[in-house]
């Protein structure tokens, strides 16, 4: 695209210090032979508006985590479809006309299924009820999911989930957090949306070996969740599956302003964010 001099971006969170997605977005542009510098921010919300505003004219884009991904909505001028879909934008784009806001972790979310071989869900279960939870029902619904169960420590906060399942021709239940499905079947698959070692839920043996977990966080990795998968013979997806998926949809945007857009070489360039972490 053009805006040749617009050559800075940065992941935005507080804290940051750990995020890996530098290692993988330089990977990505070095690929691409782009002289591009990515770095990472400590901005919190209150301070989000403030570092967009000094944001010149070499600014290209920002990849935001939570809570960023729901502040950074009022200043938006423009919005992809999927942005007002799940309430949340995790990648912006500067231009000319003003901000652009995009959500590729719904694609991150059915692409890292697909690389593990999963092309298609009926029945899941998420724990978790907040934005990532949101991203994950879009995500899974891409790949047939009829059904999700929800659960959430604080359910009344994740009531808003079942609308937008209803949304996408989803039916969304949310119980409390220890409270499991009533009929007793194995959903296909568990995504666990929590922070890397919040999770005290403990599953049974024949869940673990049938069910394919689904884990977004990654430090620390395995996760307890994780091992108790592996150690039943059960099929785990890491959150840096999701983390390199969802910045193949940034560098996209950032690159060709378009999250669908494949990128020239993108095996190539996707193997070099991958060896990156």
């Amino acid at each position: 695209m053009g805006d040749a001099g617009r050559t800075r971006l940065a992941v935005l969170g507080s804290p940051i210090s750990h995020s890996k997605s530098p290692l993988i977005h330089r990977a990505a542009y070095r690929a691409l032979g782009l002289d591009w510098a990515y770095v990472a921010a400590d901005v919190d919300g209150p301070h989000l508006a403030d570092f967009v505003e000094r944001c010149d004219s070499s600014w290209r884009g920002l990849s935001l985590t939570m809570p960023l991904k729901r502040d950074v909505l009022p200043l938006l001028e423009h919005r992809h479809p999927l942005v007002d879909v799940v309430g949340a934008a995790n990648t912006v784009l500067f231009t000319d006309d003003g901000l652009h806001g995009f959500n590729t972790d719904v694609h991150g979310v059915a692409q890292s299924f697909r690389d593990a071989g999963v092309e298609s869900l009926g029945y899941v279960q998420v724990l978790g009820g907040g934005a990532t939870a949101a991203s994950v029902i879009a995500g899974v619904a891409q790949l047939g999911a009829g059904k999700v169960l929800v659960s959430a420590r604080t359910p009344a906060k994740a009531e808003p989930l079942v609308a937008l399942g209803e949304s996408l021709g989803v039916a969304v239940t949310v119980r409390a957090w220890a409270i499991q499905d009533r009929s007793l079947i194995a959903p296909d698959a568990i995504v666990s949306t929590v922070p890397g070692g919040q999770n005290d839920l403990v599953f049974a043996e024949p869940i673990r070996a049938a069910s394919v977990l689904f884990d977004v966080a990654y430090d620390p990795w395995p996760s307890r969740l994780a091992q108790d998968w592996v150690d039943a013979g059960g099929t785990v997806i890491s959150g840096l599956d999701l983390l390199v998926n969802q910045a193949v949809g940034q560098v996209r945007v950032f690159v060709g302003g378009d999250p669908e857009l494949p990128l020239e070489r993108e095996a190539e360039v996707v193997a070099a964010m991958r060896a990156a972490v």
